[in-house]
């Protein structure tokens, strides 16, 4: 029978059983559906035979939520969840946020700061002998030595900080599946050396085979130079078929990374979407009124996995590769079956995507027998000769799910890689316009100077305005008026005060008014966050320039949305700084208006302190009324009413 699995010792009475095989500590509320890492581990292990529970959220302040289940048979999983804790916990300005999507009713604290190695500790006091594995992208991105934005300072690998036995980085179906079998055949959890896709520790160097060295953590914690040369080896060598392994040694430990997992056929992809998830979540968060992060994913469906565009800001090339592993349309069509009956279902499919909804191919054919190519990006800048801009498979996928009974639309609400549709004929554009999207369609050009784009491994400017253009023949040829909703990011690695100001103007000229920006947060694990604490681009060695005081991020954010009253101080001072006090006026070209020609504000303007008012006196030279001295003052308040 379909059911949650056991969170508690009840619901294992209930299936009879008295030990699990695995207990999966999460830091996330407990959510069975296949767009949460959690759900589809456990639910892969339970189909090889396994007896899995899980614990959401537990109180971390004392080891006896971690005890709620007993002792597994074979180990602990533990993962801090869908995000990264700190990204979960933060905002790019340091401050806490106040709500955590993936809690119940969005409540904020329902897990600690660097959640994987407290809940690790904690399992450690319980039970030592137990063998713990780590998972989630929080562990995936912080694999070996690595710049943690939050504390500024370089951190251990989270395998050392943890003392945990085995770390699973990217999508580990594969990976646990094997240890699992291994650890069923009685294998000691410190022999297990030789899984793709899995991190282990030993003493030193002396105890692996057939490696690259990485530098130490002590060089790279002391070096930015060595932290960016660790970080292009373990760049380039993200691949499964031409991968090499990698060590580097952590203090008193070495950490050892395999070769990433091989990607999953079609059959594979779907054998772990076809599994019997509830689609919701536990009943147990009702009373909080559910949990958010299900609103966007409920009625969606995952159609790939990977993403080669590229993106250097972007952690999916170190999680997920960068080679696209698709589900077939059977598996697809049988899933948005499910979603016709479901309670809530009013027709309306909400995404059918990935990472990037219009890839649903390799990015060539030979990438399956040799890998992907070292240092050689598909997309961007530049797109690869070898590149093959194919979206029929996707379009027949929409046809068939729109001609389902019981389905009024379908949406395609996850990003559009609008360089690589640019690259297909117009049929593709077309039909998405016609059929697809809902009055906007949501792209990321991220920001418009060559300088910047270039150090996010973005498309140009010329590629996104000659789609802007198609898009709107196109929805002028079909008689619709739809918008592009384009997302910009400031304070990106690369973006100087000039660059921000020319975006601004870019803005302004397209007529647009972003109502969400995002500040660059230097997240663990990505190329930008390499260039943004080394002042360095680890590829090619150059120089980058990096924004990082707190003024000058918030006037770049504040130069994307220069309309805003509460923005226009700050914009102004942005403008002096730039040299652009052109753009400071009443023409139609400029961003702000002048101060308000108060006294005290055309001396502002001019550099000026406004003279001392005498006592008594308005400083608005039209009010002439003097006021009594500030002692009868008191004695008019203190005096009663009649």
């Amino acid at each position: 029978m379909q059911a949650f699995l056991p969170i508690s010792r009840e619901d294992m009475a209930a299936r009879g059983w008295e030990q699990l095989d695995f207990v999966f500590i999460s830091g996330d509320a407990y959510v069975d559906h296949p767009s949460f890492g959690p759900a589809i581990i456990c639910r892969v292990l339970e189909a090889h035979g396994y007896k899995v529970g899980i614990i959401p959220q537990p109180d971390w302040h004392s080891t006896r939520d971690f005890n709620r289940l007993g002792k597994p048979r074979l180990g602990f999983l533990v993962s801090a969840g869908n995000m990264d804790s700190m990204l979960n916990k933060y905002t790019a300005a340091r401050k806490v946020r106040h709500d955590d999507a993936y809690s119940p009713g969005g409540r904020a604290g329902c897990r600690p700061e660097r959640a994987t190695i407290v809940y690790c500790n904690r399992l450690r006091e319980l039970y030592p002998d137990v063998p713990i594995i780590l998972g989630g992208i929080e562990a995936s991105l912080r694999r070996f030595a690595h710049y943690d934005y939050w504390s500024n300072e370089v951190r251990r690998s989270i395998l050392v900080d943890s003392m945990a036995d085995l770390l699973i980085f990217g999508m580990g179906e594969r990976a646990i599946v094997e240890i699992a079998a291994n650890l069923q055949q009685g294998v000691a959890v410190e022999n297990i050396q030789d899984v793709q896709g899995t991190c282990y520790r030993v003493p030193n160097f002396d105890y692996v085979w057939d490696y690259e060295a990485l530098p130490s953590y002590q060089a790279v914690k002391t070096s930015k130079e060595q932290f960016a040369a660790a970080f292009k080896l373990e760049y380039l060598e993200q691949d499964p078929i031409r991968g090499r392994r990698l060590a580097q040694q952590n203090d008193e430990w070495c950490v050892v990374q395999n070769k990433p997992s091989m990607p999953l056929d079609e059959a594979g992809m779907d054998a772990i979407y076809d599994l019997p998830y509830m689609r919701t979540y536990h009943p147990i968060y009702e009373k909080d009124g559910g949990v958010p992060a299900i609103r966007e994913v409920q009625f969606s469906l995952v159609s790939h996995r990977g993403c080669f565009g590229g993106c250097n800001f972007c952690a999916i090339i170190s999680h997920e590769g960068r080679i696209i592993q698709r589900r077939s349309h059977r598996s697809i069509l049988r899933e948005a079956k499910i979603l016709t009956q479901m309670p809530g279902f009013k027709g309306y499919i909400h995404d059918v995507g990935g990472p990037t909804a219009n890839f649903r191919r390799t990015s060539c054919d030979g990438q399956l027998e040799r890998g992907t190519c070292r240092g050689k990006p598909c997309l961007s800048p530049i797109p690869c000769r070898n590149l093959v801009a194919d979206h029929s498979d996707y379009i027949q996928l929409l046809r068939e799910l729109r001609a389902l009974p019981g389905v009024k639309k379908v949406f395609v609400r996850s990003g559009i890689r609008f360089d690589y549709l640019m690259l297909a004929h117009d049929d593709f554009l077309e039909e998405l316009c016609k059929y697809h999207v809902s009055g906007q369609l949501k792209i990321a050009p991220e920001h418009i100077t060559d300088r910047v784009t270039h150090c996010m491994g973005k498309s140009d400017r010329a590629v996104y305005l000659s789609f802007v253009k198609r898009f709107q023949r196109i929805n002028e040829k079909l008689g619709k008026k739809q918008y592009l909703v384009p997302y910009f990011m400031s304070s990106h690695p690369g973006c100087e005060l000039s660059d921000a100001v020319e975006l601004a103007e870019f803005i302004r000229d397209m007529g647009y008014h972003p109502q969400q920006v995002q500040d660059f947060i230097p997240t663990p694990g990505t190329l930008s966050t390499c260039m943004w604490y080394t002042g360095l681009d680890p590829l090619t060695g150059e120089k980058v320039w990096c924004a990082k005081s707190y003024e000058e991020k918030l006037m770049q954010r504040a130069l994307m949305q220069f309309w805003l009253p509460k923005n226009q101080p700050i914009v102004r001072k942005a403008l002096r700084l730039a040299h652009r006090e052109d753009l400071i006026g009443y023409g139609p070209k400029c961003l702000v208006r002048p101060e308000k020609h108060t006294a005290s504000g055309t001396h502002a303007a001019q550099g000026k302190q406004p003279a001392k008012a005498k006592p008594g006196v308005h400083r608005n030279a039209k009010a002439k009324k003097k006021q009594p001295p500030q002692g009868k003052q008191r004695r008019q308040q203190r005096r009663p009413k009649a």
